[in-house]
């Protein structure tokens, strides 16, 4: 009952990231992804270095990239409800629930990039190799810190920091957040939608759609069944910031996803149903080419 019992607040951002092939973010800053896959003077931000720039690669793998954003202007396709293959109810009923949560909320200002200003965000993960990291203070130097899943802060501010501006999670990882936290929500199943519908009243809503089909085949290359919520918020990351920062992923010397905040019991986890290994390898390359800063811990 006290499940995010706090976040019935106008100012909350709830955004959506429908698995039947979508992600999901804050509409806001869709336009700096448009500025970002035209042509654009190389240095379209005030930061040291934007990822408005780059090389062709890169801004080939972003500008194939679907409208991030689910809207009635902008529906869910039914080639992208059925590349998901989890739903098992139909198309109509999906459109149909979906409408009913579009009815909830409402579209947010957009607020686009500038050579004025500089935005930095730090994606934090959940990884154990955060553990005696003291990646703290520098977390908290970003503009914007995200967060996902069941992350805990207290209790660990040295290596995790104490701020956090968004928080992406779906019903199975949902924590109580506070007031000034802005919630990602990633429905990855109709269930999700429903559970939305009964926990919220009031807010505004913006989600992306297609965008986890287009992650799992243009980035991963369709290895594992799907990507992960950490992956696919880094890839998100890269539409709505000037500068990334990412801390916290990677599994154990076993190969194992562990978390700072537990004990891992399952030995055999490995990575799940998601490619860990090739996300990790990603992460890196991104690092290399200086498209992100990833900090590794330990």
């Amino acid at each position: 009952a006290k499940m995010l019992s706090r976040l019935r607040n106008p100012w909350v951002f709830i955004s959506l990231l429908c698995i039947t092939a979508t992600s999901v973010f804050f509409s806001f800053f869709w336009s700096s992804a448009v500025h970002f896959l035209g042509a654009q003077k190389p240095s379209f931000c005030a930061c040291h270095k934007c990822l408005t720039g780059g090389d062709l690669w890169f801004r080939q793998l972003v500008s194939s990239s679907p409208i991030p954003f689910l809207s009635r202007q902008s529906p869910t396709s039914e080639d992208a409800f059925n590349w998901w293959k989890s739903e098992r109810c139909n198309f109509t009923f999906y459109n149909t629930t979906v409408d009913e949560v579009l009815k909830m909320f409402s579209s947010v200002p957009v607020v686009q990039s500038s050579p004025d200003r500089c935005r930095t965000c730090a994606v934090v993960g959940n990884s154990g190799n955060l553990k005696g990291s003291h990646y703290g203070p520098l977390i908290d130097f970003h503009d914007i810190v995200i967060r996902m899943n069941r992350a805990p802060i207290k209790g660990y501010e040295k290596d995790v920091g104490t701020k956090t501006t968004y928080h992406a999670m779906y019903p199975e990882s949902a924590i109580s957040l506070d007031n000034s936290t802005r919630l990602v929500f990633f429905p990855f199943k109709i269930n999700d939608f429903l559970w939305l519908l009964k926990r919220f009243s009031s807010g505004i809503l913006s989600h992306i759609y297609s965008f986890m089909k287009y992650v799992h085949k243009r980035w991963l290359g369709n290895k594992g069944r799907y990507p992960s919520t950490g992956f696919l918020t880094v890839a998100l990351s890269m539409y709505i910031c000037d500068e990334v920062s990412v801390f916290g992923f990677g599994a154990d010397r076993d190969g194992n996803w562990n978390h700072y905040f537990e004990i891992l019991k399952n030995k055999r986890l490995r990575t799940g149903p998601h490619a860990g290994t090739h996300e990790y390898e990603f992460i890196q390359q991104l690092h290399k080419m200086q498209k992100i800063r990833f900090f590794k811990g330990w």
